[in-house]
């Protein structure tokens, strides 16, 4: 028996007005709106940088009270960019090892008024602290990774952009991602660069937004049925010279084998691509094709809302954006959605029974990923 999803809340993605307490408190009433009735026992927060970048402390305790919560357990959850997903694991370890009956899962980011020199500062600090010294960003260490992966597999940088093209044209069906406009191919190679070879279309939109989910331990539509989380050496250059990331790779067998499932079971994915060659690693390391495969993958439209495993329908990080403690659980939100038959006009053709999300903490060294399944009753 898993840990059911009973409702969801999801912030329209961008530059938003709100700060980030009044975006946290926008999902979650979102959440409890759709299970009425439902009073949780129990409120976890995820935020990366709360005090950075939006200046709040103790955030638990505020959205608690926002949400008129306030008397029940509240903790705030960090696992750098995956710390949305980190968030919901929790939430499901907390069901299981205790007496609550249910747990509003929440997280968000408020990004988009930050100067973006300060931004770039604030968010490689998720990298080791001796690279940061040294001056590593977290745009330039993906580059570095990015240069490898294409030279390992002989892939030309003027097809990367494909994955943003994709992801893009799926983001316009999204009404509540930020970036709504398709791209071309052309219009992705022809964008300035960011960190050479990167480009400004290759790398997902800073952004502002909340999701929330409401777990609990009796059965639900979906239930979350397997999870996994590895760390990887946070020196990056210390690593092994391999494509991909191996805590991707641990964090998914473990999930598989807590669901008693395979990779081929897995009826849509939304996974990190808050680089565009990150999402060619992840379709990888997850085993959705062979090593090296990624691109083709994409480019014969095997991940598409209509192929034979979509990928990323809701846009991913690059459409849908990419409020950086928010997106690992909006994964999880747009996974349910897609399950349920609820993802409006993003909606895929053919309704899954299982589904999966991927996320990457800093540059892969905290990855988790989540098996959700329509239970037998749904």
């Amino acid at each position: 028996m898993g840990i059911g999803i009973v409702s969801w809340g999801l912030t329209p993605f961008g530059r938003r007005p709100e700060g980030l307490v009044a975006l946290l408190t926008r999902a979650g009433e979102e959440a409890l709106e759709r299970a009425p009735g439902t009073r949780p026992d129990g409120v976890l927060v995820g935020s990366m940088a709360a005090g950075t970048l939006a200046g709040v402390e103790n955030l638990s305790a505020e959205v608690a009270d926002a949400l008129g919560l306030s008397g029940r357990p509240a903790w705030r959850v960090e696992a750098a960019s995956a710390t949305g997903a980190a968030t919901l694991h929790a939430g499901y370890a907390w069901l299981r090892g205790s007496r609550l009956r249910s747990v509003l899962v929440l997280a968000g980011e408020k990004m988009t008024d930050r100067p973006g020199p300060e931004l770039t500062r604030d968010l490689s600090r998720s990298l080791s602290p001796e690279e940061f010294r040294h001056g590593a960003t977290m745009p330039a260490m993906a580059a570095l990774l990015t240069s490898l992966y294409l030279r390992q597999w002989g892939i030309p940088l003027e097809r990367l952009g494909e994955v943003t093209v994709r992801n893009r044209a799926c983001a316009s069906r999204n009404r509540r991602a930020h970036l709504s406009s398709p791209v071309t191919l052309e219009q992705v190679n022809a964008s300035r660069v960011i960190a050479s070879p990167l480009r400004l279309l290759h790398v997902s939109p800073v952004s502002d937004g909340a999701a929330a989910v409401l777990l609990t331990r009796d059965q639900g539509e979906v239930e979350v049925t397997g999870v996994g989380q590895a760390t990887d050496l946070l020196h990056v250059l210390s690593r092994d010279p391999e494509s991909g990331f191996r805590a991707t790779r641990l964090a998914a067998a473990r999930a598989y084998e807590e669901a008693g499932i395979t990779r081929k079971e897995v009826g849509v994915a939304e996974v990190h691509d808050a680089f565009a060659p990150f999402e060619l690693m992840d379709l990888e390391d997850l085993g959705f094709c062979g090593p090296g495969e990624g691109l083709r993958f994409v480019e014969e439209g095997k991940g598409d809302p209509d192929g034979i495993l979509p990928v990323n329908p809701s846009g991913g990080l690059l459409g849908r954006g990419h409020p950086v403690g928010a997106s690992g659980l909006a994964q999880v939100v747009e996974v349910y959605r897609q399950l349920v038959g609820e993802a409006e006009a993003h909606q895929i053709r053919a309704r899954p029974r299982v589904g999966l999300a991927q996320s990457v903490g800093g540059l892969g060294s905290h990855n988790f990923v989540t098996i959700l399944e329509r239970s037998g009753a749904a």
